[in-house]
């Protein structure tokens, strides 16, 4: 059964449209609010991970305080000739865009056309256990549906062109992996049905009602429906490697299979306007919000660390929600800090991974050191003053008091001043011994990883502090 007679047209005439958008809006999508010293921190950060993984080029957008106060581009958007990545730049965001499918399906709730426990087969007849599975379990990926794309690489099968119906027919068709609401289990089958339901309740295109009631209001005028045409030359190339061989360019998923599950691309900047949004909580009602940011429960109780098209969790004591995106030759990563109006972009052209890693760290460092705890904080303080030669000895008990004697004191400015700042700073263990609290951390810099390694006394004293490289 085909979704729309004229839908290709149609599709391609918003992408068109929204192309022309795009090039009037080009200028705006360079940001640069942050502080300058911050600024700095954050790209050393990206160029540090993009380096270490090897992928083209990363293109970050930064929001603090719920304000977009940063974007930027590192590396080459394609390889041969070299082109260098700018903000202005679209990339494939694949898995992200499931929450905006999700959206789709709340905005639709909101208007009376649908319930999030409505059984599917509502809208899609013909499911396994369509009569049982709901809205919910879909959105949760909950439901039990066998997802059509666990793999990592396109299949030579997925380069022709498919529908949405098709898939359904050979994976939703199938016996359940799970009853509905027993287990979690990520399946991009789950967000198809979802896709069709938003075109069946709404009488529109997806693409066309994600324009009316997000990408337009927002003013998020550079997405495009990589589903049905491909990126433009002046967007990213995406590109793949084989083992440890050379970057290649990436073969193009056929049309249709990213309906609903993967479709979007778009710059870092206008997903970070997706991004403000949340924070402010303005696109939907209060109550579609707390359905999304909510993480859903097992028939049994148990969490499952997801909400509906958004993972769920507390980082560094920030309450958090984050996916990750990829599709063949693009990984990204969204992450969004509700409380404290955090929000970071991560983009690449390359299916090495790591975007997560820069979003993460990038987060990290805009946050500061107000998501490390008091010993971590004294740790690093401590740390930092050996790099300049400098050491409060009050902090010490006197074995290690003598043990840090003014060579040992020079020999650790010496080797570790020239390092300078760590990109990441983390504590990996700690535990009771010999009566005394031992605790491990990692350093992390650009081209190599420190082990720090301390003993301390219940009265605070400091028994050892210890740095050594990690193999």
């Amino acid at each position: 059964m085909q979704r729309w007679r004229n839908l290709s047209a149609l599709v391609m005439a918003t992408v068109a449209t929204m192309a022309a958008t795009a090039a009037i809006a080009q200028s705006s999508m360079t940001v640069k609010t942050l502080d300058p010293t911050l600024r700095t921190r954050v790209d050393r950060v990206a160029t540090a991970v993009m380096a270490e993984r090897g992928f083209p080029s990363v293109s970050i957008a930064v929001v603090q305080g719920g304000k977009l106060v940063y974007t930027h581009a590192y590396g080459l958007a394609h390889i041969d000739p070299a082109l260098p990545a700018t903000p202005e730049m679209r990339y494939s965001i694949g898995s992200i865009s499931k929450q905006f499918t999700a959206a789709a399906i709340l905005i639709l709730q909101e208007q009376g056309k649908l319930r999030l426990d409505d059984p599917v087969g509502k809208y899609v007849p013909g499911l396994t256990e369509g009569d049982k599975v709901t809205i919910r379990e879909i959105l949760s990926h909950t439901s039990g549906y066998q997802d059509y794309w666990p793999e990592d690489y396109l299949m030579t099968p997925m380069e022709k062109p498919t529908t949405a119906q098709a898939i359904l027919d050979t994976w939703a068709k199938k016996p359940l992996d799970f009853p509905p609401g027993t287990q979690w289990q990520y399946s991009n089958t789950n967000y198809v049905i979802a896709g069709l339901i938003v075109e069946r309740v709404s009488g529109q295109p997806l693409m066309q009602f994600l324009s009316e009631h997000i990408f337009h209001p927002l003013g998020m005028h550079s997405v495009w429906d990589s589903d049905e045409a491909k990126l433009t030359s002046t967007d990213a190339t995406p590109y793949v490697r084989a083992a440890l061989g050379p970057l290649r360019p990436a073969p193009k998923e056929g049309r249709g299979w990213m309906f609903a599950a993967g479709e979007l691309a778009m710059t870092a900047h206008d997903l970070a306007l997706w991004d403000q949004s949340l924070i402010a909580r303005s696109v939907l009602k209060p109550e579609s919000y707390k359905e999304m940011f909510t993480e859903v429960k097992l028939k049994d109780g148990k969490g499952t660390g997801y909400g509906l098209g958004l993972e769920v969790s507390t980082r560094a004591g920030h309450p958090t929600l984050e996916h990750s995106g990829e599709v063949t030759g693009f990984t990204s990563d969204n992450l969004v800090q509700l409380d404290n109006g955090v929000a970071v972009v991560a983009l690449t052209n390359h299916m090495a991974g790591g975007a997560a890693e820069v979003a993460r760290l990038v987060a990290d460092t805009v946050n500061g050191e107000s998501n490390l705890t008091p010993v971590q904080q004294q740790t690093l303080a401590i740390y930092r003053g050996l790099q300049r030669g400098t050491l409060d000895r009050s902090l010490l008990a006197p074995n290690l008091n003598d043990y840090f004697s003014a060579q040992t004191v020079a020999d650790f400015q010496t080797s570790l001043a020239p390092l300078g700042e760590p990109i990441r700073f983390l504590q990996s263990a700690e535990e009771l011994r010999g009566g005394m609290t031992f605790r491990s951390f990692r350093l992390d810099y650009p081209t190599r990883r420190l082990s720090l390694s301390t003993y301390t006394y219940p009265d605070g004293k400091l028994e050892q502090f210890l740095v050594d490289p990690v193999e």
